[in-house]
């Protein structure tokens, strides 16, 4: 089989995998994703999980359990009712032993505190899928050159395992709630120390920041400032599986072509749209060099 009729039978399958991004809420039936597809719907099921290894019914609770994890861990003022209810349970019992069969966890108790460790376990499998099968809609031909104002942050420093990052996000959004920081208001910025793939886990530094206008610190968090100066922004535009891979184009292709220098301050991105409130192949991140 030659490239192109290869690659054209994978773009209809990645299609089907963007529509139950974006139709988590519905009913997806054999039916409707075959006919998204535009394949008949008696080889469809096959077609599926030979070409990803795992079957669309499995793969689509997987997505909405992956979003309920993320709905519960992050957005506490949604009921688990809804939660349950979006994810295409009748009632949240059955809702709940689909969880907690998945997680390890009922979603009550990975509300409380939830155990990353098993939770990525169970996505790793989803995550290399998609990784693999769904790259993002960055178009890495549009890097800008632009001026950045100077931007007064209040910071919450994470410092240690990449991998829990989760717990400190947690306590971040919960701060940001009660002093009334809402990102429709108040950007979001992440400032990027150390490549997680480069760097011992106990070594990984990542500010978590948000854009104020006074002084806010303390309870754990720190005034900082991203100075004014010149960038290369890339907006990149799908999951954070894929953020690395976007990040090093730049530093691998972009820079050595572009005659620019990194300025002696750390590479940065402004989180502009969120998973779970947008569907994750729709998550939007602008990611700044910063060049003298």
């Amino acid at each position: 089989m030659n490239a192109r009729p290869t690659d054209a039978y994978l773009a209809r399958f990645q299609k089907v995998l963007g529509y139950i991004d974006e139709h988590l809420d519905e009913e997806l039936t054999v039916a409707r994703l075959s006919d998204v597809a535009a394949f008949s719907k008696h080889h469809f099921l096959r077609q599926f999980s030979d070409l990803f290894g795992i079957g669309v019914y499995k793969y689509v609770q997987l997505r909405r359990l992956k979003r309920a994890s993320y709905q519960l861990a992050f957005r506490d003022d949604q009921p688990v009712i809804e939660i349950a209810l979006d994810s295409g349970y009748d009632n949240p019992e059955s809702f709940s032993r689909a969880f907690k069969k998945s997680a390890g966890q009922t979603p009550s108790e990975f509300r409380k505190q939830p155990q990353w460790e098993p939770w990525r376990d169970t996505y790793e499998p989803l995550t290399a899928l998609r990784t693999r099968y769904m790259q993002p809609k960055t178009d890495t031909r549009a890097v800008r050159l632009m001026d950045f104002p100077e931007t007064r942050l209040a910071v919450l420093e994470h410092r240690g395992d990449p991998n829990r990052i989760g717990d400190s996000i947690r306590s971040f959004i919960a701060w940001r709630k009660q002093h009334h920081l809402h990102p429709s208001r108040h950007a979001t910025f992440n400032i990027f120390y150390d490549d997680p793939y480069q760097v011992a886990p106990e070594d990984y530094r990542i500010d978590l920041c948000v854009a104020v206008d006074r002084d806010v610190s303390g309870e754990g968090i720190v005034d900082k400032r991203i100075p004014a100066g010149r960038c290369a922004r890339l907006r990149h535009v799908g999951s954070d599986d894929h953020l690395h891979a976007s990040i090093a184009y730049l530093y691998s292709q972009w820079l050595p072509q572009s005659g620019e220098e990194p300025r002696d301050f750390p590479l940065f991105v402004q989180r502009v749209t969120f998973f779970p409130d947008a569907p994750e192949h729709e998550a939007v991140v602008d990611i700044f060099l910063p060049l003298r």
